[in-house]
């Protein structure tokens, strides 16, 4: 489920705001979705959920690979971090039974509406669910991948479709409808292509230009893109415009980040800990 693979297969935060108290940290996430430098705060605010999405879609096509099948449960993937970067829930901390990040139960931390249908909607879920459940638990169940009955309602349903909706309504993407033989499909062509390449730009300038070697002093939205295009199966979209030289780079410390110990990495900064849990979830898978 990895495009970490040859090119052949083309087709710091200071420490003092590491002090801020919680309450200033969720009322900031709330309000900025990347804050990685200044000029992003004049560009669309899109959910981690929604860039992702961006990224697996064929511009003109407006539709994924029918080969990625990993897409989906990616999105939900991207569900969890970006509530957990709002300040909504949060892995319990870690006992001397549950060290491991696959071992720890996702617990809320305010149940306020974050305004976007499908957070709020995974929001609720994780609220009355008891007792509560991991993080790849919960990427199952929001997926519908679980043998239990009693549990399907879990499932996110048409998740791809109600992202697409938001990004249409953004003004990103437009609907159309195209025919394959013997049915009729909505898609979702990208008509803000300037939206996209600045997002394609700003997760190649991640691992080319603005490179520290360190996700611990990335930027958390830009790291938390990262790990989901590797789930998602969408890093190789992000990275095929490079000249050969370039991508080879780009690939290679794309692999070296993706390919680090989570539950290692996890344990230096809590504010990543989700993101963390997730790749391990998906390496697991």
């Amino acid at each position: 489920m990895t495009t970490l693979t040859h090119r052949a297969r083309r087709m710091e935060v200071g420490k003092n705001s590491e002090k801020k108290v919680e309450s200033e940290e969720d009322t900031n996430q709330d309000r900025s979705s990347d804050n990685e430098d200044s000029g992003d705060s004049k560009d669309i605010r899109l959910t981690l959920m929604e860039e992702v999405l961006l990224l697996g879609l064929k511009d003109k096509e407006g539709y994924t690979s029918f080969w990625n099948d990993c897409i989906s449960s990616g999105l939900r993937g991207g569900i969890l971090i970006e509530l957990a970067m709002r300040g909504r829930i949060y892995l319990e901390p870690p006992t001397m039974r549950k060290k491991r990040l696959l071992d720890r139960k996702v617990l809320l931390k305010s149940d306020s509406p974050t305004g976007d249908v499908l957070l709020d909607e995974t929001l609720k879920h994780i609220k009355a669910t008891e007792p509560t459940e991991t993080v790849q638990t919960w990427i199952e169940l929001l997926t519908g991948e679980t043998w239990n009955p009693f549990k399907l309602q879990y499932q996110l349903r048409n998740v791809r479709e109600r992202i697409a909706k938001n990004l249409v309504e953004k003004g990103i993407l437009t609907t159309e409808k195209q025919n394959f033989l013997l049915f009729d499909m909505t898609t979702h062509p990208v008509t803000n292509t300037t939206e996209k390449q600045r997002l394609v730009k700003k997760i190649q300038d991640s691992v080319l230009e603005r490179w520290v070697n360190d996700p611990q002093r990335m930027d958390k939205r830009t790291l938390a893109l990262l790990v989901l295009a590797h789930s998602s199966d969408v890093l190789e979209n992000v990275f095929s415009s490079l000249t050969d030289d370039k991508y080879d780079v780009a690939m290679n410390r794309a692999k070296d980040l993706v390919e680090l110990d989570p539950e290692v990495e996890g344990t230096k900064h809590s504010a990543t800990e989700m993101i963390w849990a997730v790749l391990a979830a998906f390496n697991k898978s």
